[in-house]
């Protein structure tokens, strides 16, 4: 390794950010990576969504990755081919990510893998000194939340969260607008994702694919045996392994309305909904509403709509802000402003798309979202997405499912971000563990 490699290894780090669940958006960098230094990647999980973040990768001139890791064979199989025909390159592969984190080359993780191993191996990336790109939501509950903003400020390295909106520019001049004053006093967000996705079924016990390591792919969560309505996508519904819609999609959403409002943690959470459509092993609302009221009478609605879309033909996801004077929508792509009569005043659209409702949800924003974390990492750039404010919306997503798990409404303290006098939701604070397996500092 040469002197200037092994300096970055050892030294290279962002300013630190509070270990709280109250935001800390100042950026100081002590040890600043070389403007011409190359930034070498991991991508740890490679089958859908890896493939959006390695395009943009692959377009930031000063990264390159020089690893893939998946549990899955026939994943790894069908990446190998991918990247030499999209990237026109392969990486080094490795089946267990643990190995990777052992390569001192590597500066920067991207993790993109089951919600269940955010946190932990973004928590293990940061031990191993690697930065961290963590695909939404980056906690699997509260505990992790709280755990992994800890270790980013523990081992002060830069980490990111997947919520690509906040790197929108469009995104970015409507929230400046709200702040001054465009709409008058901004009072509530409207937060809704629509979809119309099928029956995953009833699973069955089968024998474990050959191409699959199953014990790895299941990490810290307590063992199941393998069934066939599981991987490599339905893990989402399952309460084991994935979060519900309310995570998967609702994350975007919420953090947009909370970023524009700018608040913090809810005072109190109220979910209704439940499961409606079919009698399959989904094991989350599929239509849920989710309140969430602040301090100064401020407060966000969420809507999902898993399956079954609403109707008439409405937007498949976006998130409007009300105020005293007019409103605002904002998505991916473009942003509105009406006056209180509903008349549109502009419009402002990104000049490249995004997509909004498909698997992989690639296009424009991933490019600077990604870029904006390697700028961090090398020049000291200010982040669009510090751990320490996006485990707040993740958060937010955590309260509404507790709240539906115990179908009443709880109370948040806003200082520790516990919920208050309810022993029944606090029993979602933390996951059981496979032994062994639970992330600590």
């Amino acid at each position: 390794m040469n002197p200037t490699r092994r300096q970055f290894i050892k030294k290279a780090a962002t300013g630190t950010l509070a270990a709280t669940v109250l935001p800390s958006m100042s950026f100081a960098n002590s040890s600043i990576l070389g403007s011409n230094e190359r930034v070498n990647v991991a991508v740890i999980g490679v089958r859908s969504r890896a493939k959006s973040l390695m395009q943009a990768i692959a377009k930031y001139p000063n990264a390159k990755i020089i690893y893939t890791c998946d549990v899955d064979d026939n994943i790894i199989e069908k990446n190998n081919e991918w990247m030499l025909k999209t990237i026109g390159y392969k990486a080094k592969v490795e089946k267990d990510f643990r190995k990777v984190l052992e390569d001192k080359d590597v500066d920067a993780v991207f993790i993109a893998t089951p919600e269940h191993w955010h946190a932990p191996m973004a928590i293990s990336s940061l031990q191993a000194g690697k930065h961290v790109y963590v695909e939404k939501p980056c906690s699997h509950n509260l505990f992790e939340n709280e755990l992994l903003v800890k270790a980013q400020k523990k081992y002060n390295k830069v980490v990111q969260m997947g919520n690509q909106q906040r790197s929108a520019i469009t995104s970015q001049q409507a929230v400046q607008e709200i702040k001054d004053g465009i709409i008058g006093e901004a009072y509530k967000g409207e937060a809704y994702y629509s979809n119309n996705r099928g029956s995953i079924g009833k699973g069955k016990v089968v024998a474990v694919p050959s191409t699959l390591d199953w014990d790895l792919w299941q990490g810290p969560a307590p063992r199941e045996e393998y069934r066939d309505n599981i991987h490599p996508y339905n893990w989402h519904w399952f309460k084991t392994w994935g979060t519900g819609e309310v995570h998967n999609n609702g994350t975007h959403e919420i953090d947009v309305c909370r970023w524009a409002l700018g608040l913090n943690l809810p005072n109190k959470v109220t979910s209704f909904g439940g499961k409606y459509t079919y009698d399959d092993d989904w094991e989350f609302a599929d239509n849920q509403e989710v309140f969430y009221e602040f301090d100064n009478d401020k407060y966000i609605k969420w809507v999902g709509h898993s399956r079954g879309k609403i109707m008439p033909n409405q937007p498949g996801r976006g998130a409007t802000i009300y105020g005293s004077k007019g409103t605002i929508t904002l998505s991916r792509n473009s942003y509105q402003l009406y006056g209180l009569d509903g008349k549109l005043i502009k419009q402002v659209d990104e000049k490249e798309k995004s997509a909004t409702l498909n698997t992989a949800g690639a296009g424009s924003l991933d490019v600077k979202h990604i870029g904006n974390f390697f700028n961090a990492i090398r020049v000291g750039e200010k982040q669009n997405s510090p751990i320490a404010d996006a485990a707040i919306s993740t958060a937010l997503c955590h309260y509404g499912n507790m709240a539906q798990f115990v179908g009443e409404t709880i109370n948040i303290d806003t200082q520790t971000g516990k919920v208050k006098g309810n022993k029944k939701a606090m029993q979602y604070w933390k996951r059981d563990y496979e032994k062994g397996w639970e992330p600590t500092l």
